[in-house]
This record gives structure tokens, C-alpha cells and sequence, in this order.
């Protein structure tokens, strides 16, 4: 049994869902404590049980504290297993991590696994369906990880009600995982993205975020395409998501609408973001760096990516998968910013 501090380095949910996501994977038990203790709501929240249930589900394993508030859980594994699921996360919370805690598993099982999730698919503090979609699934891809997603309803905070099924194919031993190695990103081949809003809204918002995206966009020397989109939601939001696609690796970047922000700092939020990554030599934007580690994990050969910058969240990331797993795991910053991320060959 590994007992992780939940309350170690950026203290968030992350820590609970690499730690339940590798157990279910490898069949290690973990006892996670202290879950995300210095929060002014500690313990689980609804997307966080959703997860370690999900987790529990794909692997058959059995858990204790499954409950939300609870601060501390026991997770016993049993072997990964492909299948039909569905859960529920029953709030806006985000539906892309309960989809990235499993994939671990899944990726090991033997089989294609069919999963649907229904919460949240725009939220603040998570990846986006599209960035799910277009940056971490491609970025998988290079590991072998064949994940297709598709967004069959939109859902915002606070109502959520939004749902993304994904088909995944398994991949049976850790041997079938390849090693990533993106240490060079190629030349920017073209920026993409999508500017969405929710029915309810004035249409010319989805207008307003794409033309002051292209313009900043022009006005950097850089030509893009945006598609728009208008959704059916149960509480109403805006998002734009850019996408910049290099000859070697993608990158995304999105900003989430509010009452308080205009369709112009949304879509400036989101564009800032985008060029200060191609003004950097990393090779997977910084939200990539520490969400590709777990994939990394799972295959016993060496991987190695730069990342724009090394945050709370990788750093953390990287001590709790050192703890489970016995890997090393080298974080090495340089003086443009940037940090060459190495995750050792196995040992075992």
C-alpha cells in the first residue's frame, strides 16, 4: 500500500486522480490522505468522486471514503478492463479529467473500451472538450494511444448537462506503449480554433471573439481559421480555443466568457496565451507537459519533451508518480523558460 499526501505541492484534485488513474493501470493499492486539504472546500467534490468511482469502475477495484467531503480513501485495483461505460458526474464538473483518470487503465486493458461521460465540458480549472480532442489526444497518439472523442452536448457551469463519449483502443501490456520523444516541434504549419456560445446569447459575441482573435493574430504576422458554432446549453457560456499545429506536435489554448468579460478579452486572453507559447522553445504548451506524464509512466522505455514552462501542477504531477511507480523523473529548466522533462527508462 503507497500512502500519498494529497496535500503536497499544488494540494489540487490532480493528485487524487494520477494516484487512483496509475493504481487502476498498474495494481498498485494506494491510500491517498489529506485530499486537497488546503482548499476552501477540502475533500472530495462531485468531479472528484466521479473520478475515483470511474477509476474504481475500469479496473474493478473496490474503494473506502468514496464519499464527497471525505478526505481520505483507500484504493484496491483489481485488472484493467475494456468495456461499455457510462457515469454520471451529476454537477458541472469537469468531464474531461473523469476521461483522463481512466485512460491509463484502459490503455492496458485488453480490448476497445466505449465510455460516456455526462458534466461539464467548458470549464475554467480543466482541459476543454476540444483541447481534449485536438491537443492531448494527437500528443497521445505518438504514445500509440488511439483515443477518439466526440462532444454530443455542451455544458457549461454552473447547470453542466454537457456529455463526451470516447472510444478508446486498448492496448493490453505496457510493452505496446510507445516512448514520446518530442524534443522538436517543426515549423508552425497554420493556427486553428473554434469560437462557441450558447444559444441564448447574441450571436454577434461568437463574432466579436473570432474577429479579435484573427486580428491579434494578423497583427502578430500569423494567418488562422476559426470555425464557429452556436450550442443548445442548460446555463449559458462562450469559449474560444486555438489551436497552433507544427510540423512535429500541436499546442491548444482557450478562454472561458463570463458576465464580467467582454468577447474581446476572451478572445485576448486566449491569443496571449497561443503567442507566448510560439515565442517559447517548448515543444507541449504547459497544461500538456504535466498531463502527457501519465502516459509517459506506462511505458517502461524513456520519454522526453520540452515543456513551455515547468508548473506547480508538473512538478507535483511528477513526485506523485515517482512515488507510485519507482520512476525517475528529471524536470530540467533553461534559461528561456523552458524544461526539458525526462521520465527514465524502468527499472523493473
Amino acid at each position: 500500500m503507497i500512502v500519498i499526501d494529497g496535500s503536497q505541492g499544488e494540494g489540487g484534485g490532480q493528485i487524487l486522480r494520477t494516484s487512483v488513474g496509475l493504481s487502476a493501470a498498474m495494481g498498485t493499492p494506494v491510500r491517498v490522505i489529506a485530499i486537497r486539504a488546503g482548499r476552501q472546500r477540502p475533500g472530495l467534490r462531485p468531479q472528484h468522486l466521479a473520478a475515483v468511482r470511474a477509476a474504481a469502475a475500469v479496473c474493478a477495484g473496490q474503494v473506502t471514503g468514496a464519499e464527497l467531503g471525505s478526505q481520505e480513501i483507500t484504493f484496491i485495483p483489481g485488472q484493467p478492463q475494456a468495456g461499455r461505460f457510462r457515469f454520471d458526474i451529476g454537477t458541472a464538473g469537469s468531464g474531461t479529467l473523469v476521461l483522463q483518470t481512466i485512460i491509463p487503465a484502459l490503455l492496458l486493458a485488453d480490448g476497445d473500451s466505449d465510455v460516456i461521460v455526462t458534466g461539464g465540458t467548458h470549464n475554467p480549472l480543466a482541459p476543454c472538450f476540444e483541447y481534449l480532442r485536438d491537443v492531448y489526444a494527437v500528443l497521445a497518439s505518438a504514445a500509440n494511444a488511439q483515443i477518439y472523442l466526440e462532444m454530443t452536448k455542451a455544458g457549461f457551469y454552473p447547470s453542466g448537462g454537457g456529455e463526451i463519449r470516447m472510444q478508446l483502443q486498448g492496448l493490453g501490456e505496457p510493452d505496446a506503449i510507445e516512448p514520446l520523444r518530442l524534443t522538436d516541434r517543426g515549423q508552425l504549419r497554420h493556427i486553428e480554433g473554434r469560437s462557441a456560445a450558447s444559444y441564448s446569447l447574441a450571436a454577434h459575441i461568437i463574432d466579436r471573439q473570432t474577429q479579435q482573435a484573427l486580428g491579434r493574430l494578423a497583427k502578430a504576422r500569423h494567418r488562422g481559421s476559426i470555425e464557429q458554432a452556436v450550442w443548445e446549453t442548460f446555463s449559458p457560456g462562450t469559449v474560444l480555443f486555438l489551436r497552433a499545429v507544427f510540423g512535429k506536435t500541436v499546442a491548444g489554448f482557450f478562454a472561458l466568457g463570463s458576465r464580467a468579460k467582454t468577447a474581446e478579452k476572451v478572445a485576448d486572453d486566449c491569443v496571449d496565451s497561443l503567442l507566448a507559447f510560439i515565442d517559447s522553445p517548448g515543444t507541449v504548451d504547459a497544461h500538456a507537459a504535466d498531463q502527457l506524464l501519465t502516459i509517459a509512466a506506462l511505458c517502461p522505455d524513456e520519454s522526453r519533451y520540452v515543456a513551455e514552462r515547468p508548473t506547480d501542477q508538473l512538478h507535483t504531477n511528477a513526485k506523485v508518480i515517482r512515488e507510485i511507480t519507482g520512476r525517475q523523473i528529471d524536470i530540467a529548466p533553461a534559461d528561456d523558460g523552458s524544461a526539458l522533462v525526462i521520465v527514465h527508462e524502468s527499472l523493473q
